[in-house]
């Protein structure tokens, strides 16, 4: 098993973070429901990839391993947050002109609301699967936890955001 160590191997990360950048904040986003949140765990998740070079095995797909370590950074920061900080109306999007677009950024919003009142680890594999539409297993992975945990989160958590939906009196 070859691993990453040569120098060029370490120039080639800066490849890596210009094409997976965006997905691994997008998944911390989803988690933490925070812009700069977001991109402090995507700087951590590169940083500590990174320093970890040397073991990373590449007959493994790296963005399997930088998910992995996005995700439990995201879970890490989403359980000792001490409170959830509403989005700053100054910054919230500008209004769209079609009917149908403002319909979908309300419903967007209403969401992602909805899925920072659920408990992180259930909040987890619900973006995880729906949003990032990862397979039972590749979730199981990436949490490391077993195949049946999985699913019985992904139930609760689903079951969790239609309720807290419902309480906003949103009915999807």
């Amino acid at each position: 098993m070859k691993k990453m160590t040569s120098p060029m191997d370490r120039e080639t990360f800066g490849a890596v973070v210009h094409r997976y950048g965006k997905a691994i904040f997008n998944v911390a986003y989803r988690i933490v429901n925070d812009y700069e949140d977001a991109m402090d765990i995507t700087q951590t998740t590169f940083t500590k990839t990174y320093e970890r070079l040397d073991r990373y095995d590449p007959s493994h797909n790296i963005f399997n391993w930088l998910y992995k370590i996005a995700v439990h950074e995201s879970i890490n920061f989403a359980k000792h947050r001490s409170r959830t900080v509403p989005l700053d109306d100054d910054f919230a999007p500008a209004p769209e002109t079609t009917d149908e677009t403002c319909i979908q950024n309300e419903t967007s919003k209403r969401i992602q609301t909805a899925l920072m009142t659920i408990p992180p680890d259930y909040r987890t594999v619900v973006v995880l699967r729906h949003f990032h539409d990862l397979s039972y297993a590749e979730i199981a992975a990436v949490l490391d936890i077993p195949e049946k945990t999985v699913k019985s989160r992904l139930f609760s958590g689903r079951r969790m955001l239609r309720d807290s939906l419902l309480k906003t009196g949103y009915a999807p």
